[in-house]
């Protein structure tokens, strides 16, 4: 990699500034930039550029030990050479953007390649981003700032959907006999998604919904919440409010949008009476049926006020019946106990 002639020139006084305020303020934790890159020289370059504009800079010198370096501390932003001794930059970028855990990192191709074809190959890898050698630093620090503020945007919105989650589990602890209900249905929910080959962006909504999905019975009143099976019309009026509540809570956020329908349908029946919608078989939509499996399977298993557990073949015969009888999709049940079955092998 390589910079224009005398780009040292163009640090100015200011970012010598800049270097010295920030020894003396305190601050949150500096963006961390990761430089992957085999030439030593170029790493070393654009971790003393980076650097003086206050980014925390750690290098790699091919792609296996940026893999580890990613392991050990995420970064906030990934640049990398495109061409270097094994792994590329484009299987690198690949692997990443593949991954739930790192996807959302911004990913930078530096390269000398400038054809059409290089490009397009880079952004099908996931790359966020190009910088063009050479290098101008002014380019660099410009690229730099845009796709951090990005991910700052981004590490918000998960932080919301954390703080909704907790919520979600706020609610659960208001019933005892729920405790780790939420847990055990996003690992079921998710486990199903899986098995049925769904994609990652369905899985990752199925886990999440195991947390969110009864998050609208945070406006449920203790005394109508915790009094069990034995509700008057009115209140049953009031817990049917729950699933539009906790999807009107998520509605704004836009990362949300495939736990939504499993919000607000979890309820729902294939032969129409479930609620709030009356929907019925494959009117109901896919993410909501499967976690609906999960959700009676545990409900079944585990101890509440007006009824015993179920052993696992008792609650597998039961959830059976009432498929055949029009409650559940019967296929899914099937091969959620399928799934259990190929668990129970493995394990």
């Amino acid at each position: 990699m390589s910079f224009p002639p005398k780009f040292r020139a163009t640090l100015s006084s200011g970012d010598q500034s800049y270097k010295r305020m920030s020894t003396l303020v305190p601050s949150r934790r500096l963006p961390r930039v990761l430089v992957v890159d085999d030439n030593a020289d170029t790493a070393m370059l654009m971790q003393e550029l980076l650097a003086l504009r206050g980014y925390e800079v750690i290098t790699a010198s091919s792609a296996e030990e940026a893999e580890a370096k990613i392991l050990h501390s995420t970064p906030d932003l990934i640049l990398s050479d495109v061409i270097m001794p094994g792994k590329s930059g484009y299987e690198l970028c690949r692997e990443l953007k593949e991954n739930p855990a790192t996807r959302l990192i911004p990913f930078v191709l530096i390269t000398g390649l400038s054809n059409r074809e290089d490009r397009v190959h880079g952004i099908e890898a996931g790359a966020d981003d190009f910088l063009n050698k050479p290098i101008f630093p002014e380019e660099l620090f410009a690229r730099v700032k845009s796709l951090l503020k990005l991910k700052e945007f981004t590490d918000e919105l998960e932080t919301a959907e954390s703080v909704l989650c907790t919520l979600g589990l706020s609610v659960e602890s208001r019933d005892p006999y729920t405790e780790g209900h939420c847990e055990r249905l996003a690992l079921h929910a998710s486990a199903l998604g899986r098995h049925l080959e769904l994609d990652d962006e369905s899985v990752v909504a199925l886990r999440r919904g195991g947390f969110l999905h009864d998050l609208g019975k945070i406006a449920i009143p203790d005394e109508v919440l915790k009094k069990g099976s034995n509700l008057t019309a009115a209140e049953w009026e009031i817990m049917k409010q729950h699933p539009v509540i906790g999807e009107n809570i998520c509605q704004p956020l836009k990362s949300l949008r495939l736990v939504l329908p499993i919000i607000r349908n979890h309820h729902e029946h294939s032969d129409g009476s479930g609620y709030p919608d009356g929907l019925k078989k494959q009117d109901i939509p896919l993410l909501a049926r499967i976690l609906q499996v999960a959700d009676v399977y545990d409900a079944l298993r585990t101890v509440r006020p007006y009824k015993a557990a179920l052993s696992h073949e008792r609650a597998a015969a039961t959830m059976r019946d009432e498929a055949t009888a029009g409650l559940w999709d019967e296929v899914l049940v099937n091969e959620f106990f399928f799934m259990l079955q190929k668990q129970q092998l493995v394990a």
